[in-house]
């Protein structure tokens, strides 16, 4: 079979003894890297198509100065790290995102009335605070979202407690710190410990333990823009909720349109542990809590 591999990589072929033609037909591919060699000798023919074995991702060896100029800019180790993880989720994981939204004039209008008091406390009361609150909520009712599932597939780990990551994008990539407890902690402790995470996460200051154990992340890009999109399943966890710009929209209500500020919210989950129609009762009853926020301080 005919095949296509750059000089590096036949020369690394060369120097581990292996035949590229028998890479070539092992795995039906016309063009070679240097994975396709490791993988063959690891006994790994690769013919399903799928990610590198370990990694979770493939590099083509490329000579991109052919086509033009180039500059090479080295990933950091904090991204070449989120890079292997998500690579690797999003190649093992069989995912599926639910969309929804939720009107948020409650929460809005609550955050108005705090206002002053939040100045006093000197805490930012932003809307994230009460989306942890409604997420803490959906865990305990849905048990098998703050859950994991063990390596061989055959047993699921059902978590007591309630930890809440938060992605922070921060200049050395993406970080998530995890603001623990969250069933036990008010609306204000919340708010308080998230500003703090974010803003150490941005100094490169969050501490080892205060990464990691999460049982479900929120990735927040409402500062940003967007109407939605799919976040990524962060393993061990089985779900993510991704969050972006809120809107106003007309809603039909009484009889006329009226304006109703409607935050999007998008749910990625892992399909082998929960199923549609789970998620979309988790994600309703996410919506209905911030449509009546009474709920969320009232337990």
């Amino acid at each position: 079979m005919s095949y296509i591999a750059s000089p590096s990589v036949r020369s690394y072929a060369g120097q581990k003894g292996v035949d590229l033609g028998a890479v070539a037909s092992a795995t039906g591919r016309e063009t070679l890297a240097k994975e396709d060699v490791d993988r063959h000798l690891a006994g790994e023919s690769g013919a399903s198509g799928g990610a590198p074995a370990g990694e979770g991702r493939r590099y083509w060896d490329v000579d991109h100065t052919a086509h033009g100029p180039v500059t090479d800019e080295p990933l950091s180790r904090m991204a070449q790290i989120a890079a292997d993880n998500l690579a690797a989720a999003n190649a093992h994981i069989p995912q599926v995102t639910h969309h929804d939204r939720a009107d948020i004039r409650r929460v809005e209008a609550f955050r108005a009335r705090l206002k002053d008091e939040a100045v006093e406390r000197g805490v930012k009361l932003t809307t994230l605070a009460f989306h942890v609150k409604a997420l803490t909520a959906c865990l305990k009712a849905f048990p098998k979202f703050n859950a994991s599932l063990s390596a061989d597939g055959k047993t699921l780990h059902m978590k007591s407690y309630v930890h809440v990551g938060i992605a922070v994008d921060t200049p050395a990539g993406l970080v998530v710190p995890v603001v623990r407890d969250t069933d036990q902690k008010g609306l204000w402790q919340i708010a308080d410990e998230i500003a703090d995470l974010a803003g150490r996460a941005q100094a490169r200051k969050v501490r080892p333990e205060e990464m990691g154990g999460a049982s479900m992340s929120i990735s927040n890009l409402g500062g940003i823009g967007g109407t939605a999109f799919t976040p990524i399943v962060n393993p061990p966890e089985v779900a993510i909720l991704g969050i972006t710009r809120t809107e106003t929209v007309p809603v039909w209500e009484n009889d006329a349109f009226v304006p109703v500020p409607m935050v999007p919210l998008d749910l990625s989950y892992d399909h082998r542990v929960i199923n549609g129609a789970d998620a979309a009762r988790f994600l309703r009853r996410y919506a209905d809590l911030l449509e009546e926020p009474r709920r969320l301080l009232i337990g």
